[in-house]
C-alpha cells in the first residue's frame, strides 16, 4: 500500500497517511441478490432516471414551443429558457438527483457511469446490469410522462430525442460525444476518488456539485451538435417514445461513443 509523507511544520514531526481503496467488487456476486439494499438501490436508480428525463425533456419541449415563431409572433428568438436554460435543467437535475440517491445507489443515473464503475470494479456485474435496466426503463417512463402530459407538442417539437443537427457530419458528432463523455466520466471518478478526502482534506468536496457542473458545461457545448447524448438512457428513452428513423439512426453514433470512451476516462483517472 502506498503512503504519502506529509511535510511537517518546522520543529514538528513527520506523519504518514495511509491511502487505501475499498476492495474491488466481485465480478459476479449471487449473494447480493438476497439483499434488500440491492433492490432499494435499483428502485432509486429507476425513480431518479424517470425524474431526470421528465424534467429535462419537458424543458426542451417547453422551450421549443415558446420559441416557435408560429406561436410567438412577437419575439420568438428571445423567448423561453434557451440553450443555457436547457443546460441548467440537465446539470441541475443531475446535481439534485445524485445528491439524493448517492447514499442509496451511488447516484449513477447513467448507464455509461455504471459501466465505467463496473470496469473499475466498483460495482458487480449483477448490480451493473440491474442498474442499467432500471435506468433505461426509468428513462422510457419519464419521456412517456412528458408525451402524456404534452401530447399536442411532443411529436411537433421532436420529442426531446438526440439527433445530429443539420450541417454536422457524423464524424463531428462522434468527436463531440467522445469529448463530452470523457469530461463527465473523468469528473465522476475524480469527484468520488476515495483518496481525495485524505489527500485534500482541507478542500471539502460535494461530489454532486462538480458532476452537475460537468453535465451543464458539456450540454452548452454539444446541444447544437447532437442535442448531447452523454447519457445512453436519456437518448434511448427519447428514441423509444419518439420512434422515428433519424432518431434511431443517430443512436448508433451516440451509444457506441458513450460506452467505449467512458473507459478512457476511467483509465486516465486511475493513472
Amino acid at each position: 500500500m502506498a503512503k504519502d509523507i506529509e511535510a511537517a511544520p518546522e520543529g514538528g514531526e513527520f506523519s504518514a497517511k495511509d491511502y487505501s481503496d475499498p476492495p474491488p467488487a466481485p465480478i459476479v456476486d449471487f449473494e447480493e441478490l438476497t439483499k434488500w439494499s440491492l433492490y432499494r438501490a435499483v428502485i432509486a436508480e429507476f425513480v431518479a432516471t424517470l425524474l431526470f428525463l421528465y424534467i429535462t425533456v419537458a424543458t426542451v419541449i417547453g422551450y421549443k414551443h415558446q420559441s416557435d415563431p408560429t406561436v410567438n409572433t412577437t419575439d420568438a428568438a428571445c423567448s423561453g429558457v434557451g440553450i443555457l436554460g436547457i443546460a441548467w435543467a440537465f446539470g441541475g437535475m443531475i446535481f439534485v438527483l445524485v445528491y439524493c440517491t448517492a447514499g442509496v445507489s451511488g447516484g449513477h443515473i447513467n448507464p455509461a457511469v455504471t459501466f465505467g464503475l463496473f470496469l473499475a470494479r466498483k460495482v458487480s456485474l449483477i448490480r451493473a446490469l440491474l442498474y442499467i435496466i432500471a435506468q433505461c426503463l426509468g428513462a422510457i417512463c419519464g419521456v412517456g410522462l412528458v408525451k402524456g402530459f404534452q401530447s399536442s407538442y411532443y411529436v411537433r417539437y421532436g420529442g426531446g430525442a438526440n439527433e445530429l443537427s443539420a450541417g454536422y457530419s457524423k464524424g463531428t458528432g462522434l468527436a463531440a460525444e467522445i469529448i463530452g463523455t470523457f469530461v463527465l466520466v473523468y469528473t465522476v471518478f475524480s469527484a468520488t476518488d476515495p483518496k481525495r478526502n485524505a489527500r485534500d482534506s482541507h478542500i471539502p468536496v460535494l461530489a454532486p456539485l462538480p458532476i452537475g457542473f460537468a453535465v451543464f458545461m458539456v450540454h452548452l457545448a454539444t446541444i447544437p451538435i447532437t442535442g448531447t447524448g452523454i447519457n445512453p438512457a436519456r437518448s434511448l428513452g427519447a428514441a423509444v417514445i419518439y420512434n422515428t428513423d433519424k432518431a434511431w439512426d443517430d443512436q448508433v453514433c451516440i451509444h457506441i461513443t458513450n460506452m467505449c470512451h467512458l473507459s478512457l476516462g476511467k483509465i486516465h483517472v486511475n493513472c
